[in-house]
């Protein structure tokens, strides 16, 4: 037998299937077997420990339903380890059955005795409450026990890359060697609506997700003043880097000086779709904004500074009436937890949108259009990686926190981030990366997250910095002293007012090269690439929020430092 049962390791991480008799010293084989694998495996004791329970009632469970094949039958048994996640699948042959059948609460009687079911219903319990992923199935004659013990924090990074990774193959071989009407059909009728319908999905969540989760926050202060002080902290951090972001693009423009006036004779034909759309940056206009004049309209039309607004006095309001507040916080918190928990289901298939609309880009996107901006392309690029480095300062300096566990933290919800292009819809996401990963307590996150995605947008302003100044030297604008000042406040305000959704970098500076005296038929020389600039805002917006929470979380004792520096 322990010849029979030797190890024997085969390619991703797989183990040759092992098989045992399903007797006493059989199983005992096998969970010793299984122990073994696990510890070459780098589980955890303890982990290893609750897996070997799971284990001997998943095989005690397929022995008990051999039937008459018991003393001819035995039990297979193979480990798999791909990518960090590690399973288990054990089969034997029997009659099929339903492992987790006495699992639900209806076949338990307080008043009765489990009688000859107790096994079967302790077994379900222990299955259904160690294993990750149980999976079973019967076929020809055999059942099969599948169950996910380890899920690696990566998987769902892997599964965004690899989509990304799909589509950008299959965008290319389908641009070069499929007919254009072919690629239109198939970007008409399947990956565009399928983007549209997952971004609708996000943008419906979003004004919710925003309304519960401030108000949910904001009742939890029993001292107004504390909210007033991280309020104050929030705001800000976000003032500050805002201001930091407009001067790091102007300063890496002049670094580089991107632009050429031979460019403006690449105007794309449809820069005329969004010309109608340009109008003057007004600050009074925009404080005004704030105060919706119903309370139906900010939630049919996503403003977010209005919701914040409306919310911010309901959580007040909440704490101040009396003997229903405890009923209205937990009613809030019930919501805040629905929609979240709704948005959960709607990322689990991210990475399908993922491959449509990165796919979709490529069929579309022109590629003389790219090549002719890869210069302010790249430059804006430089300006988000300095402006990276400048946030790991402020970690490092003002939250004495390592930037470098940051980082590696926060890198696979920055992938996620990125293929959204929308700040609002990863509120969600950088909401559970607070949380999970970096161990912010909800009283700072449900507060910041939704608060930066509509007035931080850091990567918005290095873009509106870089591409409004590469664009007036392709049209030979000069900006003066002057010119630049009112550049810079229109970048401030129009940061704080822009929706948080894809598309929307291309109005803003529109309004902006009008603000400069830069012809608006300028905007045809970015559209092509604004998609894929817009995923770079976005990473750069969403990470920002992110860090002015840390930082605020670390100055009032907010954070969990087990959570943050955990591997």
């Amino acid at each position: 037998m322990a010849a029979e049962n030797e190890k024997k390791k085969k390619g991703n991480g797989g183990f040759n299937r092992q098989k045992f008799k399903p007797d006493s010293d059989g199983l005992k084989e096998l969970t010793e077997y299984t122990e073994s694998v696990l510890s070459d495996l780098g589980m955890e004791q303890s982990e290893i420990l609750k897996t070997m329970l799971t284990v001997e009632e998943a095989a005690g469970s397929l022995v008990q339903h051999l039937g008459e094949k018991a003393e001819k039958a035995h039990i297979y048994v193979e480990l798999i380890s791909f990518l960090g996640n590690i399973s288990i699948e054990l089969s034997a042959d029997g009659d099929e059955y339903s492992p987790l059948e006495f699992v639900k609460t209806d076949h338990i009687d307080d008043n009765e005795e489990m009688g000859g079911d107790a096994l079967e219903i302790i077994r379900g319990m222990i299955l259904k409450s160690f294993a990750e992923d149980f999976r079973y199935r019967h076929k020809n004659g055999r059942n099969y026990i599948r169950m996910m013990l380890v899920r690696s924090r990566r998987t769902f990074l892997y599964e965004t890359l690899g989509a990304m990774i799909a589509a950008v193959i299959l965008g290319i071989i389908f641009a070069f060697f499929m007919p254009e009407n072919i690629n239109k059909s198939l970007n008409d009728i399947l990956l565009a609506p399928a983007k549209t319908m997952y971004m609708n999905a996000l943008k419906m969540i979003v004004a919710p997700v925003v309304f519960f989760s401030i108000i949910s926050c904001v009742s939890q202060f029993s001292d107004l003043s504390a909210l007033g002080r991280v309020g104050a902290k929030v705001f800000s951090m976000y003032l500050f880097t805002t201001f930091v972001a407009v001067g790091v693009g102007i300063a890496v423009f002049f670094i580089f000086q991107p632009g050429n006036v031979d460019l403006s004779t690449a105007i794309a034909s449809d820069a005329s779709a969004i010309t109608s759309q340009t109008g003057a940056v007004s600050i009074k206009d925009t404080v005004m904004g704030i105060i919706p004049s119903n309370i139906i309209d900010p939630f049919a039309k996503s403003n977010m500074l209005q919701l914040i607004f409306i919310a911010v006095l309901a959580g007040i309001s909440a704490g101040l009436i009396g003997k229903y507040s405890q009923m209205l916080k937990d009613f809030f918190t019930a919501c805040n937890d629905l929609f979240l928990q709704i948005t959960k289901i709607i990322i689990k298939v991210m990475p399908i949108a993922i491959f449509c609309s990165i796919m979709s880009m490529m069929l579309t996107m022109g590629v003389s259009a790219i090549l002719s901006v890869l210069g302010m392309m790249g430059t804006f690029i430089i300006g988000l990686l300095v402006m990276l480095v400048i946030y790991g300062l402020l970690l490092l300096v003002v939250g004495h926190l390592n930037p470098v566990t940051f980082y590696r933290k926060y890198a696979s919800t920055m992938v996620q981030v990125f293929t959204l292009a929308s700040s609002n819809a990863s509120i969600p996401i950088n909401m559970e990366a607070c949380e999970k990963k970096l161990g912010i307590e909800r009283r700072i996150y449900a507060l910041s997250i939704p608060l930066g995605a509509t007035l931080n947008m850091d990567g918005a302003c290095v873009y509106n910095a870089v591409f409004a100044l590469a664009l007036a030297k392709a049209y030979g604008v000069e900006i003066t002293g002057g010119a630049l000042l009112s550049m810079i406040i229109a970048i401030v305000v129009l940061s704080m007012g822009a929706p948080g959704i894809p598309g929307s970098g291309l109005i803003c500076l529109s309004v902006l090269l009008v603000q400069i005296n830069v012809p608006v038929e300028a905007i045809g020389l970015v559209m092509g690439i604004d998609s894929l600039c817009g995923m770079f805002r976005t990473m750069s917006n969403a990470g920002g929020d992110v860090i002015a929470a840390t930082v605020v979380a670390k100055s009032e004792n907010a954070i969990n430092l087990e959570i943050y520096n955990s591997k």
